[in-house]
């Protein structure tokens, strides 16, 4: 059956299943987890998921036939099998499920994209860096008659504010939609093009148009540094099949 919208709602991060077994390791295996990952296909159809933690997990079983794209963000629903001494992984795990999450490239945004790209309010749940990507949960109003437009964007129109970090702006084009439900959506975008060869870190300065004005929001990007993961508590994604792109 198809929906349009998919609510993972996290209650625990390792809930336990009513039947438990333990393996080995002390382990139960009716614990399930549900993280944000990277995909990284390891060749002929095979792939790992890098944590945003820096846990590597090699998927040695799986419930589902999955495509690996390279830089594809999912949320991964998984059970540890066992640890992996000695490989470059930290697990074995079991793929329960996996959703992509819209994963996007930043743009520069000039006068000639300027109108597509568009400046509609959203509202951000939460934004936050990690794993070589900005994380954003947002809400925004949509009618049902077409796809808004979502993107982060280098305005190159207007002078930077920030003289120390780099400008950008989380944009929305809800291309004159109806608003008549409020809608959940989570994306990534990808920050390795705003690295600084001779830094360890970059500062980013996001500004987001809301409904009651503009906000900033002011962010550390430190290259490839394992961030703690974000728990039950912080993420309740929403996963949009055809809301927004």
């Amino acid at each position: 059956m198809k929906k349009s919208v998919l609510k993972i709602s996290i209650l625990l991060m390792g809930f336990l299943l009513a039947i438990p077994s333990c393996d080995d390791n002390g382990r139960s295996l009716g614990d399930i987890y549900i993280s944000i990952a990277t995909v990284v296909p390891e060749g002929e159809n095979n792939y790992s998921f890098l944590l945003d933690n820096g846990k590597r997990l090699w998927p040695a079983a799986s419930n589902i036939r999955y495509t690996p794209k390279d830089n594809q963000r999912v949320f991964l629903n998984y059970t540890i099998l066992w640890d992996s001494p000695g490989t470059t992984y930290d697990y074995d795990i079991k793929v329960n499920d996996i959703w992509n999450i819209l994963t996007k490239q930043p743009i520069e945004l000039n006068a000639e994209n300027e109108d597509s790209i568009g400046n509609d309010p959203v509202r951000i749940k939460d934004i936050w860096v990690g794993g070589d990507y900005l994380n954003v949960s947002f809400l925004f109003n949509y009618g049902g008659v077409k796809p808004h437009l979502i993107n982060l964007v280098e305005n190159t129109l207007s002078e930077g504010s920030s003289p120390n970090a780099i400008d950008l702006e989380f944009r929305h084009n809800a291309y004159e939609s109806t608003q008549t439900k409020l809608y959940e959506g989570f994306v990534c975008f990808d920050l390795k093009p705003f690295r600084d060869d001779n830094a360890d870190s970059v500062n980013l300065s996001i500004k987001v148009k809301g409904w009651n004005g503009e906000t900033t929001y002011d962010l550390v990007y430190r290259y490839n540094q394992p961030v703690a993961e974000k728990t039950a508590r912080t993420l309740t994604p929403v996963i949009s099949s055809n809301e927004y792109y």
